[in-house]
């Protein structure tokens, strides 16, 4: 992140992924990702991000509207993918198999992506640790 928290010209969606990377409890930051995704619909990071603190904060059905949400707003988004597949497991919806390819095949284009990606998929293991979808997920995408 560019600008420092508090800066004048800091968006409330940079300060609150501010907050998250600093480590601030999950649910508190999830508050302010849905307010953001009320306030700017059309952002697709804000529904991404929601997406993920939903499944950090185990609410997967809320989690599955948001990344499709996310998605839609966003097809080429890989992070955006990851979640929809994270919360179609969690829900045992049907479909994974082609959000887990398209990101693979996009990991495979992109090696800079591929390492945000993997940096990601730490947090969310750090932050929620033997979260099984994740570590499916995370399977999947290192073959």
């Amino acid at each position: 992140m560019t600008a420092t928290p508090g800066s004048a010209g800091e968006s409330a969606f940079e300060q609150a992924l501010g907050r998250y990377q600093r480590g601030e409890a999950t649910a508190e930051v999830l508050e302010d990702f849905r307010a953001i995704t009320q306030q700017e619909p059309r952002l697709s990071a804000g529904w991404t991000c929601l997406a993920w603190l939903e499944l950090l904060d185990d609410q997967p059905l809320q989690a599955l509207r948001s990344a499709r949400v996310a998605v839609k707003l966003s097809p080429q988004d890989p992070q955006a993918r990851i979640n929809l597949s994270l919360a179609m497991l969690e829900t045992n919806a049907k479909g994974v198999r082609e959000h887990i390819e398209l990101v693979q095949r996009m990991r495979l284009m992109a090696p800079e992506l591929a390492a945000e990606l993997d940096n990601s998929i730490a947090d969310g293991l750090l932050r929620k640790p033997g979260w099984k979808a994740l570590e499916k997920v995370k399977a999947w995408l290192t073959v």
